[in-house]
């Protein structure tokens, strides 16, 4: 039986929200499933364009929008207010709502998911993470029949362009972000993106869709890719390894591992071979094995392609997709090697001082590794150790910055060589 289109107000018209109407508006064949009827935007006068329909109403007034009673919210506008508070007016209604906004969910999923479920309604969020790649309805749908039990990823676009970008040569971190800015990769500030917060919040989506857990972001150890420099990929690949910003969280006993940050990961795994600005999740299940998900990462019309296919999955008239996401709490990693890395103004003892600091710790040295030709007063080298825990690592490492031998703070990464897998 023919039904009606579900009548769509669009909250956002910058670069997701215009390809979404871009995708509504060029393909006529949707137009008996999904319809746009209103453009909501601050300012809405400098966004109109002559490729919208005249039937769609511009407006900044949300209150008239939300009381026009349409059948979705397209929420496209990012950050946690004042957008929590349309999407929870939304909900509350009995308005279905679609958002890309993994800083809402992140901080308020579990509540807004009640909301939906309370108000008969539904709260999807494929484009959240991983833009256009159809993660969450593959891990929620695809892999339902499993018990996961890791989900390993890049979940952010710019420090996946910025690393890869960095491992072809001898490009600073400074000079590789320009060209990122120029592509359109990175913000003006990237902060968000570069020290985790980004992938964090993606993390904590992805979380609850494989766990039906909440973690909370704060929770949730984020380290910088900022002191990432070019040695660390030489010294990485004499170890057959590159780095990458990682997301990762996994369940152990009654709590998660998760973390943000660069770690090592084999040259030849997904992980590795994942270039440019695009993104990879790995979800490992206790019967299925890994599963691995790819593609564009970042980007208007990816993100926008998520929204549309949550908009046209609305029109089966589902109502059995939401799920409740239980508190969970933050445990310490399981024991793995680290690569340390230190500059240092050289003389003797340096490496014997270190070897002790690690030792009183319970901490084996695997390799020790120094390029030649570097100045003696900042002079790389790096130490690989077998697998230990975090804690003694991080104990023995703040023990060791204190020397007055070093010309950079040490730096310390995981080395992801099972997490990772190898194509």
């Amino acid at each position: 039986m023919k039904t009606k289109p579900l009548s769509v107000a669009l909250l956002g018209f910058g670069t997701v929200g215009g390809s979404v109407a871009r995708i509504v508006c060029e393909r006529p064949e949707l137009a008996d499933r999904i319809r746009l009827t209103h453009i909501f935007n601050r300012d809405v006068a400098r966004k109109r364009v002559d490729w919208v329909p005249s039937s769609v109403a511009w407006t900044e007034d949300i209150d008239a929008l939300l009381e026009s009673k349409p059948d979705v919210v397209v929420e496209v506008i990012g950050g946690i207010a004042p957008a929590g508070d349309w999407v929870r007016r939304a909900l509350g209604q009995g308005t279905a709502v679609v958002t890309a906004n993994k800083m809402l969910l992140a901080a308020h999923g579990p509540e807004l998911l009640d909301l939906a479920v309370r108000h008969e309604t539904q709260l999807r969020f494929e484009a959240a993470v991983a833009g256009g790649v159809p993660l969450i309805h593959g891990v929620r749908e695809g892999l339902a029949g499993d018990r996961l039990l890791r989900v390993t990823g890049i979940l952010n676009g710019t420090s996946n362009y910025v690393l890869s970008a960095m491992s072809g040569g001898e490009q600073s971190m400074e000079t590789v972000m320009v060209e990122a800015r120029r592509l359109g990769y990175a913000e003006a500030d990237p902060s968000a993106d570069v020290d985790g917060d980004d992938a964090g919040a993606k993390l904590v989506v992805l979380a609850g869709i494989a766990f039906r857990r909440h973690l909370q972001l704060a929770d949730i150890p984020r380290h910088s890719i900022r002191p990432i420099s070019a040695p660390d990929f030489r010294y990485a690949d004499r170890l057959g390894c590159t780095i990458r910003q990682v997301a990762l969280v996994e369940a152990r006993g009654d709590g998660f591992h998760a973390f943000v940050g660069p770690a090592l990961v084999p040259r030849g795994s997904n992980f590795g071979l994942n270039m440019d600005a695009n993104n990879i999740v790995t979800v490992a299940g206790h019967y299925g094995g890994e599963n691995s998900f790819s593609g564009a990462g970042a980007g208007g019309p990816a993100t926008a392609v998520a929204v549309v296919s949550d908009l046209l999955s609305l029109t089966q008239r589902e109502r059995d997709r939401n799920e409740e996401w239980l508190p969970a709490s933050v445990v310490a990693p399981p024991a793995r090697p680290y690569y340390l890395r230190f500059v240092v103004k050289d003389r003797q003892g340096i490496l014997s001082l270190i070897a002790a600091s690690l030792a009183d710790k319970g901490i084996n040295l695997d390799a020790v590794l120094q390029e030649p030709g570097y100045p003696k007063d900042t002079l790389p080298f790096v130490i690989t150790v077998e697998p230990c825990e975090e804690d003694a690592l991080v104990a023995a490492v703040q023990e060791i910055a204190t020397a007055d031998f070093h010309a950079e703070p040490p730096l310390a990464l995981p080395m992801l060589l099972g997490e990772a897998r190898r194509t």
